[in-house]
């Protein structure tokens, strides 16, 4: 599942490039595939059944291609952040994005696929989901903020909120 899971990330990152290098001989704004790239702060949290909760901040780069106003493919890296005895070494994952265009400047988004998280102790793969907002603040830039629930499993819950920036190409 790991090598799936990295697969996909690669997937969506190498098709963002494409769409990079097919938006820079574009000759207008907003045509796709789009591709993307964003650098956030995340906030995680780690919520077993038993004990107490850990929380810290990390890093996630995130980049990905858009094909129309409504969807796009994503992936995500993120590491950083140790509390306790529980440091993020890393996250990678994949995801469909579904997008709500709310006004030309304002989309509310769906994301849903699969995460690998490796703790130190611990590296645990699963089912990921979760939703966020963007504005753009430039016809390139967008600042956004997002919550994912990057893993569900019987003894614990994985959870982060980013804030961050997002160029399109």
């Amino acid at each position: 599942m790991k090598m799936t899971v990295l697969s996909l990330t690669s997937a969506a990152l190498l098709a963002g490039a494409g769409a990079f290098a097919a938006s820079a001989q574009a000759q207008q704004p907003f045509q796709y595939p789009q591709g993307y790239v964003g650098g956030d702060a995340m906030f995680w949290n780690l919520n077993p059944d038993r004990g107490s909760s850990r929380d810290s901040v990390g890093l996630r780069l995130r980049g990905g291609a858009q094909f129309n106003d409504f969807f796009a493919l994503e992936g995500h890296l993120g590491t950083g952040g140790s509390d306790g005895g529980v440091e993020l070494d890393h996250l990678a994952g994949a995801y469909a994005k579904g997008i709500i265009p709310v006004a030309p400047e304002l989309r509310l988004y769906g994301l849903a696929g699969f995460t690998e998280v490796d703790f130190d102790r611990d590296r645990e793969t699963g089912f990921s989901y979760g939703a966020g907002a963007e504005m753009d603040i430039t016809p390139n830039v967008a600042v956004g903020a997002d919550y994912m629930r990057y893993l569900d499993k019987s003894a614990y819950n994985f959870d982060a909120a980013s804030v961050g920036l997002r160029y399109r190409f």
